[in-house]
């Protein structure tokens, strides 16, 4: 596969996710606000939890951390689980009428981040080599999209703060929310999990 293509389907990745993992969920969670509609508020805010690794990644892949590749490469998985895995809200879902427009999208979305997931980790696991050797051409295209993202990030954060958000500022953030996001999948995993099954508790 020639340059050009890999860096096309790299950026072709990181619009599934910007569609798929961040818009269509951010919209569900608002509608089911507004709809008062508890269980799918509680599916998707434990999805929200649990995609914040794929913050994270992108904070590490500012600053060409190679930690970024491989929480890369989990992230996706860890949310297309997270969107299955709890078996009350599973029933919960299932009783809602299917003709109803909020619970029907909510079972699309989930089949779509499924796929997108599957997508993803094909293509970051591409990428697990850049771990050792970063300032390759195809290296290069998986830190395009964070560091365009770091740019905005860096003019809002001048502006509304009057300090500067380097590239090492977001990496050493990244670290700090991937400890504290470790902390607390191991504690319900250790924890919760053990007592509460795959029932939406705490976590």
């Amino acid at each position: 596969m020639n340059e050009l293509s890999y860096r096309t389907l790299v950026w072709l990745t990181y619009r599934l996710a910007a569609t798929f993992a961040l818009g269509l969920p951010l919209v569900l969670l608002v509608w089911s606000a507004l709809r008062r509609e508890a269980s799918l508020v509680r599916l998707l805010t434990l999805y929200w939890k649990v995609a914040s690794l794929m913050g994270i990644s992108m904070l590490l892949l500012t600053d060409q951390r190679p930690l970024g590749y491989l929480t890369a490469v989990i992230a996706p998985l860890l949310m297309a689980v997270s969107v299955w895995f709890w078996v009350d809200l599973n029933e919960e879902l299932e009783d809602l009428p299917l003709w109803r427009p909020l619970p029907l999208t909510v079972r699309l979305w989930r089949w779509a981040l499924s796929g997108f997931a599957i997508v993803s980790v094909a293509m970051t696991t591409t990428a697990l080599g850049c771990m050792q050797q970063g300032g390759s051409a195809d290296c290069l295209a998986w830190q395009e999209a964070p560091k365009g993202v770091h740019s905005v990030v860096e003019i809002v954060f001048d502006f509304v703060f009057g300090g500067q958000w380097t590239e090492a500022v977001a990496a050493f953030i990244g670290y700090v929310a991937l400890v504290a996001y470790l902390a607390g999948l191991l504690q319900w995993l250790l924890v919760r999990l053990p007592r509460q099954g795959r029932v939406a508790g705490g976590f």
